[in-house]
């Protein structure tokens, strides 16, 4: 393979929960510089979940790009987690909290699907009665835009995503209005994949254009390969997202229903977005001292893994974790295993529900890099789980989207060829029975 110039480079930044990562990548998707720059999760009350919109929105990406060390790049492209909003000045700099999804000051009671929650709407209502006098209200993405080229912009899918605030053609001044907000403090919006300025000069990175910004979980969906029937694409990050792969557009109640970004014919993805991923992870796994012993399949107890509540599919912000069925065979390895198994449970729970016959696991996102985590989701599942060369998915499908954005690639659908395994996790025969009685029982105190 002939090495790119730095000409050929793209860049990729996503905003994640607790942290934004970037990835330069050359023609074949192949990783040739890779950075972390990691933020705070604010949690000033139990059902308040914010960032320091500065710290991570906008300081964030312009440090991440910093540290990838490269220049002479073609293009750059964000990523970042919907919802979230925040008041600016006219400099775009953050003068309130960055509310973020699961945050009470967004809680409508109705989580039918992303787009049409409403919470973002309701995150502005919040925002704009803080800041009245704000010269703008913008999600994360048109934080990072505006700190990277010097304008505000935002995709059509992220704007989308604050629906009924967008229409899919414009931002509803009567909408607006009646939140205390005008369209003309909201970002101008561009399809995604559309070039949308040049990144500033300052950052160090030549003449790169930068593309309109996009949601994370696209990213991911873009460049994971997660294409074939059967296919379960499911991301182990912060937050847990599934989606599974099925042919023409239903709707399941609970589940949430997304097109497929790679071009496939009459192909959709069903599923949804859970906290129990890394989130409730880091805060079980803290409750225990790491142990060299190994737990035993039939000696593991039950968690429920609702720390903070649940997203798809009981939409309840009022659920919390229980650890059920303790006894005194259990020693930390059970519990740490048990961890493991509640994200493994909601995601088949989410796949039985899509009513599609699975075959395998796409797994992406920072979690693949947890061999424990794997494991757990191949046996919780009974699934092989295919796991990608690249962790920072959303991160590497931004910079496919910045090759599109600066004509470097026909369209969005060309992503799969980035679609690079590493290695397939097999379900283990020996948890089989004793996971599938501890699955029915997971099921029994969920409801």
């Amino acid at each position: 393979m002939t090495p790119a110039s730095h000409s050929e480079l793209a860049v990729g930044i996503d905003i994640g929960t607790t942290s934004v990562k970037a990835v330069a990548a050359d023609p074949d998707g192949n990783v040739v510089a890779r950075a972390r720059v990691p933020h705070k999760i604010v949690i000033p009350e139990a059902h308040k979940f914010e960032h320091d919109a500065d710290e991570a929105w906008r300081r964030g990406p312009r440090e991440a790009l910093a540290a990838l060390k490269v220049d002479d790049v073609a293009a750059v492209s964000v990523t970042g987690m919907v919802p979230s909003l925040c008041a600016v000045d006219a400099d775009g700099v953050p003068i309130t909290p960055g509310l973020i999804y699961g945050d009470v000051r967004g809680r409508t009671g109705s989580g039918a699907d992303p787009s049409g929650s409403g919470e973002t709407a309701a995150f502005l209502k919040w925002t704009a009665k803080e800041a009245p006098d704000a010269a703008g209200y913008w999600p994360a993405q048109a934080v990072a835009n505006r700190a990277l080229c010097g304008e505000a912009s935002l995709d059509t899918a992220t704007a989308f995503s604050a629906y009924p605030l967008f229409d899919g053609n414009v931002w509803d001044e009567a909408q607006l209005k009646e939140l205390g907000a005008r369209p003309d403090q909201f970002p101008a919006v561009h399809v995604n994949g559309a070039p949308v300025g040049k990144v500033s000069r300052d950052l160090g990175v030549g003449n790169a254009v930068l593309g309109a910004s996009s949601i994370d979980a696209m990213g991911e969906q873009l460049v994971a390969g997660a294409d074939r029937d059967g296919d379960v694409m499911v991301i182990l990050g912060t937050t847990l997202i599934i989606w599974v792969l099925d042919t023409g557009w239903r709707e399941v109640p609970g589940l949430w229903t997304i097109p497929h970004l790679g071009g496939l014919e009459n192909k959709s993805f069903i599923g949804g977005a859970s906290n129990a991923g890394g989130l409730f992870l880091n805060w079980a796994l803290r409750l225990t001292e790491p142990t060299a012993e190994e737990p035993v399949p039939d000696r593991v107890p039950v968690w429920e893994p609702y720390v903070r509540g649940e997203r798809t599919p009981y939409h309840d912000p009022n659920r919390r974790a229980v650890l059920h069925d303790l006894n005194l065979t259990h020693d930390a390895a059970s519990v740490r295993r048990a961890a493991y198994e509640a994200t493994g449970f909601v995601t088949r729970h989410h796949i039985e529900m899509a009513g599609v016959e699975a075959k395998r696991i796409v797994a992406t996102g920072g979690g693949v890099r947890v061999p424990e985590w794997v494991q757990a989701l191949a046996d919780c599942t009974g699934l092989p789980v295919d796991v990608v060369a690249v962790p920072e998915g959303a991160a590497l499908g931004a910079a496919f989207m910045a090759r599109v954005a600066a004509g470097l690639e026909p369209d969005m659908a060309a992503g799969a060829r980035w679609a690079k395994t590493a290695g397939t996790v097999e379900p283990d025969a020996a948890w089989a029975e004793p996971v599938n009685e501890r699955y029915r029982r997971f099921r029994e105190l969920a409801g």
